[in-house]
């Protein structure tokens, strides 16, 4: 399983055209993604670290870009690391990923969320906290064993909800991942 946050570009058409940025380590920079002032688009603003992509969330916390789809206008960045003795996610403290609004990117529609050792409140949610949840099969990869038996759900991120956050905090859930365009 592939885990992934899919995040998607709005366009603005009226925009100036500037050159493409150049390539971030094996990576295309395809326009309007812009990693300097003199490329790109400065709202769709990714930065390049050490030959590596990445993207900055509202609180500071960035994500690493796994891939870009321009056709689709679309990137892909991997969600926080998930301590393996603790259950929490690398960006607890920030509560989580969080979108600035003011930008034009959005999480897509396409991202199953699993959100992990969660309280019990969480069960008056309408997300899937059965046994067949795919959270389960997550926990039985190397990646999700540290939470495994704890109380996990996930939901189909979709257009009623918010789409500029990822919620985590102490006393809901602490830890999340997702995955894009899960099959059934």
């Amino acid at each position: 399983m592939f885990l992934q946050v899919a995040v998607l570009l709005t366009l603005l058409s009226h925009m100036p055209a500037l050159d493409a940025c150049p390539k971030c380590g094996n990576m295309v920079v395809p326009y309007p993604l812009s990693t300097s002032d003199d490329c790109g688009n400065p709202r769709y603003r990714i930065y390049c670290n050490n030959g590596a992509l990445e993207f900055l969330s509202a609180p500071g916390i960035y994500y690493r870009i796994l891939s870009i789809n321009p056709g689709a206008y679309k990137l892909v960045i991997r969600p926080p690391l998930i301590g393996k003795n603790t259950c929490y996610s690398s960006d607890l403290s920030v509560g989580g990923l969080k979108l600035d609004e003011n930008l034009p990117f959005n999480i897509s529609v396409r991202n199953t969320v699993m959100l992990f050792n969660c309280s019990d409140n969480i069960l008056l949610s309408p997300l899937n906290c059965s046994s067949t949840s795919y959270c389960r099969q997550y926990e039985e990869i190397e990646e999700g064993s540290g939470c495994k038996g704890t109380l996990c759900c996930h939901f189909l991120k979709d257009s009623s909800m918010t789409s500029h956050r990822i919620r985590v905090r102490v006393g809901g859930c602490t830890a999340y991942t997702s995955v894009v365009d899960v099959q059934p």
